[in-house]
């Protein structure tokens, strides 16, 4: 199913407690990186993904999503949009039950494949931004609108 309203996401982000991220770098200043280390330290347990690695935010490096050796619920791209077709079909062949692709990723083939498929959907969305959104982050300060924006509030 294709996910993109706020009562799908917290689902997702409720049931998937292992994610697979691809792209994930040892940078700390890397988007990648500090999305992964949030999560990491909200209760969720990260799995690099990335052949340039041996490992990441101390746990094991995995070159692909095929040669993690077990289960992960979800599988979160920081890749171009591109190369998602090939990461659908991995998720799919490891039965993951949902495929994330990160801000500014869409790809609406491999979304609708990956659907087909029984696995939920998010695109053009940070896992980090929705569930510091949902779950904590924003609203310490008082801006858990449900709206992320650069607009000023009109006074």
């Amino acid at each position: 199913m294709i996910v993109d309203d706020i009562p799908g996401i917290s689902r997702v982000l409720k049931s998937c407690k292992t994610i697979a991220v691809v792209g994930l770098s040892a940078n700390w200043w890397r988007p990648s990186y500090f999305a992964a280390k949030y999560m990491q330290e909200h209760g969720y347990r990260v799995i690099p993904v990335n052949p340039q690695y041996q490992e990441v935010l101390g746990e094991k490096c995995y070159a692909s999503l095929s040669d993690i050796p077990f289960k992960v619920d979800m599988v979160d791209c920081f890749r171009k949009s591109e190369e998602i077709d090939a990461l659908a079909d991995a998720a799919i062949a490891i039965g993951a039950k949902c495929l994330w692709m990160q801000l500014g990723v869409v790809n609406p083939a491999a979304a609708a494949k990956t659907s087909a498929a029984g696995l939920d959907v998010v695109m053009d969305r940070c896992v980090k931004i929705e569930h510091g959104r949902l779950f904590g982050g924003l609203n310490l300060v008082g801006v858990n609108t449900g709206l992320i924006s650069a607009k000023r509030h009109p006074i």
